[in-house]
């Protein structure tokens, strides 16, 4: 009788397009089983689920919406992910400066891209095995020590807000578990624009190795898709 294969399991929330669903491409091409999200119904994770064995779960998340967030937490209940990403963010109105920004504005990019996703990382660790990887999308952006061209000033402090928080939680749940801050690399994307130089594959066959990288290895890490090290 042949042994079973052991079959590595990652969610990622928000997979409906761009970067996210291009990780879902890549851990299915690894024989990754996948749960992805998405915040409304998407015909291309539809397609890759319909030809994907089983592999592809999908599921509907608002990361703005706690219950939505618990709800998410119960359906998973058993489950023990070897990787969870949170990719779900805004950069829109972001590159306004602080004089022009609304409140409102200010407040919804915040919210998406450091409050959300750290509620979502607090309340799906869970379910992710104690000696995991968890990634959050960041950006090089965020580093303060190398802003020397200024621009995208809430898009910028929202990220370093997103690495601080991740940063406060390692520290306050140690543990075994690896924490990645991410940075894709300038992606050809909606977000990214066409201009961009980094190809959607070639982003994420690197941020899947890097995480694959530091499995094993505790604490926290500002990286980039090939693994270089950036500054806080």
């Amino acid at each position: 009788m042949s042994e079973v294969q052991y079959q590595p399991s990652i969610l990622i929330v928000g997979a409906s397009r761009g970067i996210g669903l291009g990780l879902v491409r890549e851990y299915l091409s690894r024989g990754w089983r996948v749960i992805a999200t998405e915040r409304r119904p998407s015909v291309a994770l539809a397609g890759l689920a319909a030809n994907a064995d089983s592999r592809l779960v999908v599921k509907t998340l608002d990361i703005n919406d706690r219950d939505q967030i618990s709800a998410l937490a119960d359906s998973l209940r058993g489950e023990s992910l070897d990787v969870l990403i949170v990719n779900a963010g805004v950069s829109d109105n972001a590159n306004q400066t602080i004089n022009e920004i609304t409140t409102e504005e200010f407040a919804h990019v915040m919210v998406t891209n450091a409050l959300s996703p750290l509620r979502v990382i607090e309340t799906l660790s869970r379910v992710v095995k104690a000696e995991g990887r968890v990634a959050a999308m960041s950006t090089a952006l965020a580093s303060i020590s190398t802003n020397t061209d200024g621009g995208y000033e809430t898009y910028r402090a929202s990220k370093v807000a997103l690495n601080m928080l991740l940063r406060s939680l390692v520290v306050r749940a140690g543990g075994q578990r690896s924490f990645l801050a991410l940075m894709p690399g300038w992606v050809r994307t909606d977000m990214g624009g066409p201009d961009a130089p980094v190809e959607v594959k070639e982003s994420v066959r690197g941020l899947a190795d890097v995480i694959d990288q530091h499995a094993g290895k505790p604490g926290l890490v500002f990286v980039d898709y090939q693994g270089n090290t950036i500054p806080w």
